[in-house]
């Protein structure tokens, strides 16, 4: 089986972890979602799924379709950590919501969320122009058969009118523990600002960056196109890479910054109980010793993954029950020994 988008390290992988293409898309037949009935929001997950279960791509065949109130809670978190849908989108029960994702997880199509449909590609390391593409295809294979609102003027209509225009919202995850330690992030997000970005903790807005994981995305849609969106968020992206990198040989030359990253190695390798947030901590420190050289008998490829497996809905998912708060502590540090054995 082909590994997850998530289990891979890609193009500067070092510091750009994963990269995301989200386009908000509406059907021009039906209001938005926040008027429409139970039975309307039916008829739109249906369109949808029919749209691209029915189609002729090659791709079709690769979707499973989620009915989102036929899941548990504890599924639907998971997903939430695995990045594959936003936290907004399991927030409302009493919404008809459903989900189109792809095999390898790398697109997710969700229905009924604050748009009709939200469109997610996503990609290891630094891929937007490859993700943009993979949207694009099936953005036009949905238009086709649903036909999207769509103004002249304002570009696509959205409910919210921060994403009129393109629709589009591009963003890469970073791993930031040099500059997350030289206290630089607060500033780094006021300059952002003023490019047009904007950088949120790990799931997004309101969310707090867990393990020095941050999200860099666009903040504009309206007057600019899709290609210069993307470019000013690489340029600013590879930029920000090549600071983090700066920043974290010289931090890693420190004696004292070298003892803890081994001690997190050590801690990992042999603890018995271990919380998410210590993991992640211990985890950060691993990731940053390997690409500084310090650490070379673990991959990248591995603490990625892990970053994700060990989230607590996650673990309970693959146990398949639900847990305590020290069973998951105790499975989490048995699954992190296994990997880094």
């Amino acid at each position: 089986m082909d590994k997850k988008w998530y289990e891979l390290n890609g193009t500067y992988g070092d510091v750009i972890i994963s990269t995301r293409i989200r386009l908000a898309r509406n059907i021009e037949e039906y209001p938005f979602p926040i008027k429409c009935s139970a039975e309307q929001q039916q008829k739109i997950t249906d369109k949808v799924k029919n749209a691209v279960l029915n189609s002729n791509s090659v791709i079709a065949p690769r979707f499973n379709f989620i009915d989102m109130n036929g899941i548990s809670a504890t599924e639907k978190i998971s997903m939430v950590e695995r990045h594959l849908v936003s936290p907004e989108f399991i927030s409302d029960q009493n919404s008809k919501k459903g989900l189109l994702l792809l095999d390898d997880e790398s697109v997710s199509i969700m229905i009924n969320e604050e748009d009709h449909i939200r469109l997610q590609v996503m990609n290891e390391g630094l891929e937007l122009e490859k993700a943009y593409e993979t949207a694009a295809r099936l953005d036009t294979l949905l238009d086709e058969s649903l036909s999207f609102a769509f103004s002249q003027n304002l570009g696509y209509l959205t409910q919210c009118t921060t994403n009129l225009g393109t629709g589009m919202r591009a963003s890469v995850m970073l791993h930031l523990p040099a500059l997350q330690n030289g206290k630089a992030i607060r500033k780094l997000s006021e300059n952002l600002a003023k490019l047009g970005l904007t950088i949120r903790g790990t799931y997004g807005e309101g969310s707090e960056p867990i393990g020095a994981l941050y999200q860099l995305s666009n903040r504009i849609s309206l007057g600019i196109s899709e290609k210069t969106a993307i470019d000013n968020l690489k340029n600013i992206a590879m930029q920000l890479a090549s600071q983090e990198l700066a920043a974290r040989a010289e931090m890693n030359k420190h004696i004292s910054v070298q003892d803890v990253i081994y001690r997190s190695e050590g801690i990992l390798k042999s603890a018995r109980l271990i919380t998410n947030a210590e993991a992640m901590k211990h985890l950060s420190f691993v990731r940053s010793g390997i690409t500084s050289g310090l650490i070379d008998n673990i991959s990248l490829d591995t603490v990625n993954k892990l970053m994700v497996d060990i989230q607590p809905a996650t673990l309970m998912c693959k146990a398949g029950k639900q847990l305590s708060s020290q069973e998951r502590d105790e499975i989490r540090a048995k699954i992190i020994r296994k990997e880094l054995a």
